[in-house]
């Protein structure tokens, strides 16, 4: 009977032990759980933490769009109109009007030309070209900014009249008090119908480079004009040039002022001089420029 009770209380015992082990596992799942839940929300913060720093970063590593300061003057003056009828008279006595050089867009590019033939008969004649050619330049991101091309087609047009085939005496010096910079290239050019003498003077003011060429010589018998006048008379009319471009774009036209107001780009720039090269114009056939008078 004794050792029957004492089994029973055993029993008893391990069923306890039992149920309290089972009790004590079921308490700790909740636990467990809750810390699962914890670790979850912890790395779900941790990602969109990552992901915004990392917007952030690429956000600020973004280079700004490129940009090019904006070209001064947005106009060219009326080709045939930047000289004055005094100058004119001056330059080309007997030319009765100018003629335009073709232009797909005039506020980028134009040029006129006149001619005169001052025939004295037996006693021969003086011949006289003038011609004036006015190129603008607008900012390109692609190409860089207007002033920039303006000088480097400044630069172009210089090596150009200083290169023309069958020049002689070649000289060259700056011109003061002609837009922001200005040179004269002179010399001699021997042909069939004469000696003549040849000034090529290209300034530029701002964004636009101004070529004008001028050169004169004495037909059947008649004297080769003199060099220092044809070289005044050529500086004078750049600088009436110069001065026209800068009151179209509204300006004092006073010569050699910069702009102060730059205007925004409207087109792209113009990589060509305008039909009738300065260059290649001075060097051409005088017979054929004197059959192109007006």
């Amino acid at each position: 009977m004794q050792r029957a009770a004492k089994r029973e209380q055993q029993d008893r015992e391990q069923r306890v032990k039992g149920l309290h082990r089972v009790l004590v596992g079921a308490a700790a799942v909740p636990v467990m759980l809750i810390a699962a839940g914890c670790s979850s929300d912890s790395g779900t913060d941790d990602a969109a933490g990552a992901k915004a720093s990392a917007s952030s970063s690429a956000s600020a590593s973004a280079s700004p769009s490129p940009t090019v300061q904006a070209a001064a003057y947005k106009s060219l003056p009326q080709s045939c109109k930047v000289l004055s009828k005094k100058t004119l008279e001056d330059l080309v006595p007997k030319a009765k009007s100018g003629k335009a050089g073709s232009s797909d867009d005039t506020s980028s590019r134009a040029s006129c030309s006149w001619s005169s033939l001052d025939n004295n008969g037996v006693k021969g004649s003086q011949f006289r070209w003038l011609n004036v050619s006015l190129v603008r330049f607008d900012s390109d991101v692609t190409s860089g900014s207007a002033d920039k091309l303006a000088r480097e087609y400044f630069a172009s047009q210089l090596t150009d009249a200083r290169s023309v085939s069958g020049a002689k005496n070649v000289k060259s010096e700056p011109v003061t008090g002609v837009g922001d910079e200005a040179t004269v290239v002179r010399y001699d050019l021997k042909k069939k119908e004469g000696s003549f003498k040849q000034e090529t003077v290209v300034a530029r003011v701002e964004n636009v480079v101004v070529t004008l060429d001028y050169n004169g010589a004495g037909f059947a018998g008649d004297k080769t004009p003199s060099a220092d006048a044809l070289d005044k008379l050529a500086r004078k009319a750049a600088k009436e040039t110069v001065a026209a471009v800068q009151k179209a774009n509204g300006e004092g036209g006073g010569a050699g002022t910069p702009s102060s107001t730059p205007s925004k780009s409207a087109s792209k720039s113009p990589s060509k001089s305008p039909s009738g090269s300065p260059s290649k114009a001075a060097a051409s056939s005088p017979s054929k420029t004197a059959s192109q008078k007006s």
